[in-house]
């Protein structure tokens, strides 16, 4: 799934027309891969699969960004305004939108390995160690890669899909602008 933000879009000033720079993590998803046959079942009831976006027609992509007005936050179109809207999102992704999209609290480094151990299968040590690199309640994806592949070895379906899940929303929905992070919560 591609997440457009306003750093994903950087301009020079040199040029009359500048050249688009796209951030994508859609390579990240997909070097994970589909998911092993054991847990599709776990993981297609997430309807998250299915919403990841690819292209590379980047003559569509900067025409919306000429459209785009950071100050009303909505495209100008030929045709009139347009505004994204949250039914707009449900519609395209087939994703239910109820509720506050995360309102967690902040999540103690203590908390988040416990987490880690209790629900990813690892050991305190190894929490601690991947916590304590990311300087915080936060693994690296590449971490989470490497996790869902020995549970998937071990035959620890429930954990794999966890793991799946997590590399899933960390690359898509939860995506960050270290691009290679994510929040434990």
């Amino acid at each position: 799934m591609m997440i457009l933000t306003n750093s994903a879009f950087l301009y020079t000033s040199i040029q009359e027309r500048p050249e688009l720079k796209l951030s994508s993590h859609g390579r990240k998803v997909h070097s994970l891969g589909r998911p092993v046959p054991a847990i599709e079942g776990l993981v297609a009831g997430t309807a998250l699969i299915a919403c990841s976006v690819d292209t590379g027609d980047r003559r569509l992509l900067s025409s919306f960004v000429e459209w785009w007005h950071r100050e009303t936050s909505s495209f100008h179109l030929p045709v009139g305004e347009l505004t994204i809207t949250l039914d707009d999102v449900s519609s395209l992704l087939h994703l239910p939108v109820v509720g506050d999209l995360h309102a967690f609290q902040p999540l103690h480094v203590d908390d988040a390995v416990q987490i880690l151990v209790n629900l990813l299968m690892v050991s305190v040590e190894a929490a601690r160690t991947e916590t304590g690199q990311c300087c915080g309640p936060y693994i690296r994806l590449q971490w989470v890669r490497d996790i869902y592949e020995r549970r998937c070895q071990a035959g620890h379906w429930i954990a794999a899909a966890r793991a799946y899940l997590l590399h899933l929303l960390g690359c898509t929905l939860f995506a960050n602008k270290s691009a290679t992070n994510v929040h434990v919560v």
